[in-house]
């Protein structure tokens, strides 16, 4: 029952104008951090930030919260709004980058910032035939409605994490544009301890790996919420990896997201326990003490 009257919520406020929806989001947020949802990213800031001032890192976190919080309820126009609404709401930065990828294999590597899914429908867009890993939600509602989002624009593929490697790289030889958001805490299954802001993070091998088996060149984006919606910003594509090395290519992959998110460090995603899985013997930064 929440979870419908959640999405109704979404629902009754797509339509407001952007500036309205955006204020009512960093509303909420502000309450859910000041209501104790805010542990995770107090402790991801603390390990990633630690000559950061305390005061500055709670600002930063309140910030992201904010940030978190709008993007929750624009969620509601990527769900209902129309495609004009859409688009408009998504600015696409460095379009020439995208030139020439349309029907190629190509890896559209998208770090984990707020807007990344409504950022990804633009993607679409642009480049019609696309895949993506989706993993299942434990809630129906939100799972319905997460899918509803990403199977509105071109040709998505939906593949499952649980099927392995093997049907993204058909799929990225077949021509696919593959969505990825690699750097999660998946585990420690096929992933490297590499350094994130200085702290070991466990961190997939997936980049450089689909790209070799793919044949696939990776096309970097970042998405970033603005004072009028949201930009997307597609950087030159990197012809020169994989290398081969697989450290060397994953620490590429880190510091360039470490890179974006010096830029605009609210609006990482810094709610995700990034530091779970730690190196033997070595205790989760998150347990209470």
């Amino acid at each position: 029952m929440g979870s419908w009257l959640a999405v109704a919520v979404l629902w009754l406020l797509h339509g407001l104008p952007t500036p309205a929806l955006a204020a009512l989001g960093r509303g909420a947020g502000r309450l859910l951090y000041r209501f104790g949802r805010g542990r995770v990213t107090d402790v991801n800031l603390a390990l990633c930030f630690p000559d950061m001032p305390a005061a500055e890192r709670r600002a930063l976190a309140i910030r992201h919260f904010e940030a978190l919080g709008r993007n929750a309820l624009e969620l509601g126009v990527l769900w209902f709004g129309s495609d004009a609404r859409l688009k408009a709401l998504v600015k696409l930065v460095g379009e020439e980058n995208l030139e020439g990828w349309r029907d190629k294999p190509v890896i559209v590597f998208a770090p984990h910032f707020v807007g990344v899914d409504i950022c990804g429908v633009r993607i679409a867009w642009e480049l019609a035939r696309t895949a993506s890993i989706y993993s299942r939600q434990r809630n129906p509602v939100l799972d319905r409605f997460l899918l509803r989002g990403r199977m509105r624009a071109g040709s998505p593929l939906l593949l499952s994490r649980q099927d392995g490697m093997r049907p993204i790289v058909k799929a990225l030889r077949e021509g696919r544009a593959l969505y990825f958001l690699p750097d999660m805490d998946f585990g420690a299954r096929d992933a490297i301890f590499t350094p994130f802001f200085g702290v070991p993070a466990a961190t997939v091998t997936a980049l450089p790996r689909l790209a070799q088996l793919g044949r696939a060149t990776v096309l970097p984006v970042v998405a970033r919420q603005t004072p009028e919606g949201y930009e997307v910003r597609v950087y030159p594509a990197w012809t020169d990896y994989p290398t081969g090395g697989i450290e060397a290519d994953v620490r590429r992959m880190n510091a360039f997201i470490e890179e974006r998110v010096r830029e605009a460090p609210e609006q990482y995603f810094w709610a995700h326990k990034r530091f779970k899985t730690r190196p033997p013997g070595e205790p989760s930064p998150y347990r209470r003490k």
